[in-house]
């Protein structure tokens, strides 16, 4: 799991979700919105683990998005 920050030509700025298997490196999710909040996340990692199944492992940095109660009480 990983975030991807941009902005668009007219100075608005955007975010990627990057969901990536580490083995295979396919990409599971790509989720862009111009917020995702911690309720988001765990919305769209439910639905990959409903449409995938549960990966025995999650690997994310410690970034400010990681560590917002919402996915803490999720993990």
């Amino acid at each position: 799991l990983d975030f991807v920050s941009d902005q668009l030509t007219d100075g608005r700025r955007f975010r990627i979700l990057a969901v990536v298997d580490d083995c295979t490196r396919e990409c599971l999710a790509l989720i862009v919105d111009t917020s995702l909040s911690g309720i988001r996340v765990a919305r769209e990692l439910d639905r990959l683990i409903t449409e995938r199944g549960r990966p025995r492992m999650i690997v994310s940095d410690n970034g400010s998005e990681f560590t917002s109660n919402v996915i803490l009480s999720w993990a």
